[in-house]
């Protein structure tokens, strides 16, 4: 005789064990200091760097294959509609890593204690 199985026991099961799991991964993590945020923002930068380099590439591939397509359409003879115009590929560049706040860069402050005050009584003139 056959085991019949209870209509919601799989769903109830799986339901409870996916609690569970998204319980566990929503725990409390202990904050970042300032070096894992520096890390994370220097993966973040790098990794829309290479996403744009990704882009460039494909572009440059896509205008390739679309130059070689109307190529061999006009060698053949055949008639081909005219190629719609789309903008160049954007270049990315080489990476730059992301920029450093201006506090850090330093950019506020003063290159150096002024050693004289900012005005004298000696005319430019006779400077």
């Amino acid at each position: 005789m056959p085991i019949k199985k209870l209509p919601g026991l799989g769903r109830l099961l799986g339901t409870l064990l996916t609690a569970m799991f998204c319980a566990s991964a929503v725990a409390a993590q202990p904050p970042l200091d300032e070096a894992e945020k520096a890390k994370a923002a220097e993966t973040a930068a790098r990794n829309a760097w290479a996403a744009r380099v990704d882009a460039y590439q494909l572009c440059k591939s896509q205008d390739a294959v679309a130059a070689r397509y109307f190529a061999e359409m006009a060698q053949a003879g055949k008639q081909v509609p005219p190629p719609v115009a789309t903008g160049e590929c954007p270049d990315p560049g080489p990476y730059a890593g992301p920029t450093p706040p201006l506090e850090a860069a330093g950019a506020h402050s003063p290159p150096k204690d002024a050693a004289q005050p900012p005005s004298s009584e000696v005319p430019q003139a006779e400077q």
